[in-house]
């Protein structure tokens, strides 16, 4: 069935989000909309979507609620999945500080040093996102952008470090 590996709908618990700065937010809902644009995401077990992600984090975990369906009612909850927010703890650590430099020489109008950073940024990016791809394993299918894009969200939904 065509578009049913996907997630058509995201629900962040904004109780749950570090306020870090209008950058950081602006990052969350590029995201997000990203997200919906584009993604693969494949529950294993045989649960069709297209998926209703619910976001949270409770007692250092990062909590995945799955439901069916992608339109404005709940949906049917399929699975939740909670991940330790440790492993991910230094990669985030690091990725906000190398942001707040960023931000900073994007104020100074430095280029060399903007690229420099964004090159660690990505590199950190991409090392989050490997990290999810590992400790979803045998519970979810998801390609590269859409890692990159639950990493940018799990960012915004992580307590400060």
């Amino acid at each position: 069935m065509p578009g049913s590996g996907r997630i058509a709908r995201i629900s962040l618990d904004e109780t749950s989000i570090a306020r870090r700065g209008p950058e950081i937010d602006r990052e969350r809902a590029v995201a997000v909309r990203d997200l919906l644009e584009s993604n693969r995401f494949e529950l294993a077990g045989g649960h069709r979507g297209p998926y209703h992600l619910r976001f949270f984090v409770e007692e250092n975990r990062l909590m995945l609620d799955i439901l069916s369906g992608g339109g404005t009612g709940e949906g049917r909850p399929l699975q939740v999945i909670g991940l330790s927010l440790d492993p991910f703890r230094r990669v985030i650590k690091d990725y906000f500080t190398l942001c707040d430099s960023y931000y900073a020489a994007i104020r100074q109008a430095n280029p060399s040093q903007m690229e420099a950073i964004d090159m660690g940024r990505r590199a950190l990016h991409n090392e989050g996102s490997e990290i999810l791809t590992e400790r979803l394993a045998g519970k979810v299918v998801l390609d590269l952008d859409t890692a990159r894009r639950l990493f940018t969200l799990i960012c915004a939904l992580h307590f400060r470090v």
